[in-house]
């Protein structure tokens, strides 16, 4: 698989991990849902259920290359260079976009999941009592998480390990947000905000000679937080993958009429037309986090006005339709060649 690879092939690997990494960074869409649609979700789940135990006795053992080929290591290196390029850029771009641009941003994001949901469907034959439970259940999970209250913040080292765990199933588990979960959980600016905030101020103290920062209780306690949140984050990538390719080799049909559900139901989650909500102080004053921005609580969603504003939307959500299906069109393309 990985010396078949083209120059073009690898190029569009990484803007897929750009596409995966943007997703995974807003709350309500899924990073799972790039790979299911561009093709190459099975591919990435198996890669990822090699990191195993045969996997770490090659890289001890110094067996690097052996290592490197047995995990897929070309292939998981380029879509995760992709994702970490995405996270200091494109979803900088998507911050400032959402931040002026809402409705038409989450319009795209609406009509991509339809996209994706006329995708997986019209693929998918399986169709019998099991498989029809298990859409029903997908669509009633996806609907209920959009619907939840969050909880309050909370940097308990623990629960910050289970929120890593927990938050990169958007990443293996299409429908699933990681980014709207950690705000569910209470713990997202404190994990995608204000930790990684504090990892940026220390990177730039030591490329200045400055390690003053040391002696800072507060950032040493946001760089312990990062730190535990990144290995509980493996730990769930590594986990989920080997739980997902267990039920997709002996479940499949199952396992994807509930995704098909997930995403169905993350619809609740991405629904254009919404009110943010933010946090207050008991004053009734916004509580801000370390960047000065107002921190999300929750959505309140109406249904719109016939206006211009809501036809632009609408040619917003059919240009998120557009982007899926050229994404499908390249995937089963690149899938016919190899």
């Amino acid at each position: 698989m990985q010396s078949t690879r083209t120059f073009t092939d690898k190029l569009f690997l990484i803007l897929k991990g750009l596409g995966m990494g943007a997703a995974n960074k807003v709350p309500g869409v899924s990073g799972g849902v790039v790979a299911f649609v561009a093709g190459f979700y099975e591919e990435f789940i198996y890669s990822l259920q090699k990191v195993n135990s045969k996997a770490f006795k090659l890289l001890i053992n110094g067996r690097f290359k052996s290592f490197f080929q047995y995990i897929n290591g070309r292939f998981l290196g380029l879509l995760f260079l992709g994702m970490i390029v995405s996270y200091f850029s494109v979803s900088k771009i998507l911050d400032y976009l959402i931040k002026h641009y809402e409705l038409f941003v989450w319009s795209v994001f609406f009509g991509m999941i339809i996209g994706s949901i006329y995708y997986i469907y019209k693929d998918f034959e399986d169709w019998n009592y099991k498989t029809y439970l298990s859409l029903a259940i997908g669509i009633i999970v996806g609907l209920s998480i959009s619907f939840l209250n969050p909880a309050k913040e909370n940097d308990n080292l623990w629960f910050v390990f289970f929120c890593g765990i927990i938050s990169v199933s958007g990443m293996t588990l299409p429908g699933f947000s990681g980014s709207f979960i950690l705000i569910l959980l209470g713990n997202y600016v404190l994990l995608l905000v204000d930790s990684v905030n504090a990892l940026y101020d220390s990177f730039f103290d030591i490329l200045k000679g400055d390690f003053s920062f040391i002696e800072n209780p507060e950032r040493i306690r946001m760089l312990k937080v990062l730190g535990v949140f990144t290995l509980g984050s493996v730990t769930g990538l590594v986990t989920f993958s080997h739980l997902l390719s267990y039920i997709l080799k002996h479940f499949k049909s199952i396992t994807l009429s509930a995704i098909i559900g997930f995403i169905v139901g993350s619809l609740g989650v991405v629904w254009p037309w919404k009110k943010t909500i933010y946090q207050i102080n008991n004053n009734g004053s916004f509580i801000l986090d370390s960047t000065g921005e107002k921190i999300i609580e929750n959505y309140k969603r109406f249904m719109p006005e016939l206006n211009s504003e809501t036809l632009y939307a609408i040619a917003f959500i059919i240009l998120g339709i557009v982007i899926v299906l050229a994404l499908e069109f390249y995937g089963k393309k690149t899938r016919k060649i190899k």
